[in-house]
């Protein structure tokens, strides 16, 4: 098996040149102002199960987003197709539905004021030379040394390498085209382990822009082995009030309602517990919420939004008080205000604050809940009401007591944000939302 995966380097300024294609065409179809995003995506994934060859998948897809714009009357048709006659049906689509809509008062293009000028190199593109037979090799690497950790680990649900590379092109009637160029590559692998109280499930994954930056297969197959045997014979927890710690993996979710609460369109729909709390304090005053847009080789790093306009860096929750909500230019413009530059949502949020090392969070917990994996959807985002299925390990005294499951942990979001009493050394750099463990001061536990 061998991989031909193209380098998208030599297709950038063929896109680009097709979103000044379609820009021109919607303006002779007579639209005011037009849009274009343009995705284009390539890659490969293998996957091995017990031992054994499970899957190989390439992938090569393209996707065009037009929108066009009558006045603030507003229409948006995608294609896959970029010939000449497909473009030219898809402007035409567009615009049918834009004449046929009613006029939006927010609708519209960014500010072209707003567009951001710096395009500069984040040093995103990262393109890994691995074929699909060295990528087994390695998944086969990692399941084995997960496998062989431990005689409970009796299965397997795989372990998988991937390797995708991106090209990200945006461009307006403004005369603004941006691109940037991606790649992501990540190793997992997921083991299953038995004992006679019964399976348990558990995971690990590394993953980088930087092939070179992934962990060994070994560590991650390691790390997924012995956080599954850690769960065996899990018990359950009487019912009462107990501090919590999320782990780093699941605190990110904390963040992440937090973001959603603050974001414009939960804004203006009123559809959010935090309604008129920019300048108010919602957080533990040591809290703070910012986002670095220019990270080099970051993973949610990029110089301007999904509308064009340029990406800064800031706080959304500086030491505990709303200091800007995430605002797309339809956002704004419904709430009275300005975009932020947060079309598509934020980049490289990083949660920061009071920190402890690592090694002391168990300590600073005493007795209570450290929750490594969540549940559910239960959290409403009107109220703030949070209640969701987890699991983790009960601590006595600062010592890990014995792994826990099938319980319930409940508060309000509100309550939550508040009693954040310290956060860990521990950052989980894995995703867009960037978290250390957090420890709650106190939640109620459902268990027996």
């Amino acid at each position: 098996m061998t991989n031909q995966l193209p380098d998208l380097r030599t297709g950038e300024q063929r896109l680009r040149g097709l979103v000044g294609d379609i820009l021109t065409e919607a303006k002779k179809q007579g639209a005011d102002a037009a849009e274009v995003s343009v995705s284009e995506d390539v890659g490969f994934g293998v996957t091995v199960r017990m031992r054994e060859l499970e899957s190989v998948e390439f992938n090569h897809d393209r996707g065009f987003g037009i929108t066009v714009y009558f006045g603030q009357r507003k229409g948006s048709a995608s294609t896959s197709d970029s010939s000449t006659e497909a473009i030219r049906e898809t402007v035409r689509a567009a615009a049918n539905i834009a004449r046929h809509t009613q006029e939006d008062p927010a609708a519209g293009l960014a500010d072209a004021d707003r567009m951001a000028t710096d395009l500069r190199d984040l040093d995103l593109y990262h393109p890994w030379s691995v074929d699909a037979d060295e990528a087994r090799e390695l998944a086969l690497t990692c399941e084995d040394a997960g496998l062989e950790h431990d005689p409970r680990i009796r299965n397997s649900d795989g372990a998988s390498v991937s390797t995708q590379q991106s090209c990200r092109v945006y461009g307006n009637s403004h005369g603004f085209i941006g691109s940037y160029l991606g790649s992501r590559h990540s190793l997992s692998c997921v083991l299953i382990a038995t004992d006679d109280a019964g399976m348990q499930r558990d995971y690990w994954y590394s993953t980088s822009r930087v092939p070179g930056r992934l962990e060994a297969a070994k560590a991650v197959g390691l790390e997924a082995a012995r956080r599954t045997v850690a769960r065996l014979s899990p018990r359950r927890v009487r019912t009462g009030t107990f501090p919590v710690l999320f782990s780093a993996q699941t605190a990110g979710g904390i963040a992440g309602h937090l973001l959603g609460a603050i974001s414009g369109g939960a804004l203006y729909r009123k559809a959010s517990f935090l309604l008129d709390s920019l300048g108010e304090k919602v957080a533990a005053d040591h809290l703070t919420l910012a986002e670095d847009p220019h990270l080099l080789q970051g993973l949610g790093s990029a110089t301007f939004d999904g509308e064009g306009v340029a990406t800064t860096p800031k706080a959304f929750i500086d030491r505990g008080v709303v200091s800007s909500y995430l605002l797309s230019s339809y956002s704004a413009r419904k709430l009275g205000m300005a975009t932020t530059g947060n079309a598509g949502g934020v980049y490289n949020l990083t949660v920061s604050g009071r920190t402890v090392p690592a090694s002391g969070l168990l300590s600073e917990l005493g007795t209570g809940l450290l929750v490594t994996d969540l549940m559910g959807q239960g959290v409403n985002a009107v109220t703030g009401d949070y209640s969701r299925g987890a699991a983790g390990f009960w601590v006595e005294n600062g010592e890990i007591a014995h792994p826990v499951d099938e319980i319930t942990i409940a508060s309000n979001l509100k309550d939550m944000l508040n009693r954040v009493v310290c956060l860990g050394d521990d950052l989980d750099t894995r995703g867009n939302i960037r978290s250390p463990s957090m420890l709650i001061e106190q939640m109620t536990l459902a268990g027996s």
